[in-house]
């Protein structure tokens, strides 16, 4: 009896790829670039929290969890607030913050070295009651764990990256390098040559269909795109709703299927780094599955 229990619980534990959830990438070679894995991703990572249903909440999941799960893109919003950082979407406060974060990436990665984790931040919402920059603010938390982040402009390996909090940096710096420079946030169609950051984010979705028409379409870009940048296809957004009240569910309740549909079709394509909302063990397994074993 136990043994058949240890059997059913295993055949579930594969099927939502709770087995390499927490070390997927300790089984790809040193010399992979980032940029060419395929990398589940968490859009607004940490809200968890919303005031009316749909309205700002995009991740069941707690950081913890999503990183157990397989997610290795974060996506962190912080509002300057006497010189800290509190973590918000838009106007709504998430109930952490940036500290309570990056510990949690490090206990991860000091439990598994041979993983990484790409932190893209942001500002959020309006500051207040503060004596110096955003950018001072954060030289001052990466300054509580140095040599854990990496810093410089280009993308790593991810034997470079081991271990480490990749910046992704969509705040303006002026001290540099600091971090893969994604302030552009250029879409495929004004991409150029020297972009470093390709994006598929259209947020706001009148219209399911053509979402989904435009995830697929960035997809087969990607494959076209040049080697050492990163490609980021967003699965999420919301449908503007009276009063221009945001409603996320709509989208994701109906989108999140379709990506477990097209990966399941799709088990030996490159992705590239796939953000989404509702992020989940399963979902999250068939996007880094694609990755070919060395």
């Amino acid at each position: 009896m136990k043994l058949h229990l240890f059997l059913f619980l295993t055949l579930i534990a594969m099927a939502t790829g709770a087995p390499d959830g927490a070390k997927w990438m300790s089984r790809l070679g040193d010399r992979r670039p980032l940029g060419a894995l395929s990398i589940p991703g968490s859009h607004n990572a940490a809200a968890r929290f919303e005031p009316v249903r749909g309205t700002a909440k995009c991740q069941k999941l707690t950081i913890a969890s999503q990183l157990e799960a397989g997610v290795r893109v974060l996506d962190i919003r912080c509002r300057h607030v006497a010189d800290d950082f509190r973590i918000h979407h838009g106007p709504v406060d998430q109930k952490t913050d940036f500290a309570r974060i990056v510990a949690t990436c490090i206990g991860f990665l000091d439990e598994h070295p041979r993983e990484t984790i790409v932190i893209m931040i942001q500002q959020e919402a309006t500051p207040k009651r503060n004596s110096r920059s955003f950018e001072a603010t954060f030289d001052e938390h990466v300054a509580k764990h140095r040599g854990r982040w990496w810093l410089r402009a280009r993308i790593p390996t991810l034997g470079e990256a081991r271990g480490k909090l990749v910046l992704l940096r969509r705040f303006h710096a002026r001290n540099l390098p600091k971090g893969i420079d994604a302030t552009a946030w250029t879409d495929f169609e004004r991409a150029t040559k020297e972009t470093t950051v390709r994006v598929q984010d259209r947020f706001r979705v009148d219209d399911n269909d053509e979402k989904w028409r435009l995830f697929l379409d960035a997809f087969r870009k990607n494959r076209k795109r040049p080697a050492g940048t990163l490609f980021l296809n967003y699965a999420s957004g919301y449908r503007p709703g009276a009063l221009g009240i945001p409603n996320i569910r709509a989208v994701s309740d109906d989108l999140n299927p379709r990506l477990r549909d097209h990966l399941r079709k799709h088990p030996d394509s490159p992705q590239g780094i796939v953000m989404m909302d509702f992020a989940d063990a399963e979902t999250a397994a068939l996007i880094y599955q694609t990755n070919r074993r060395d």
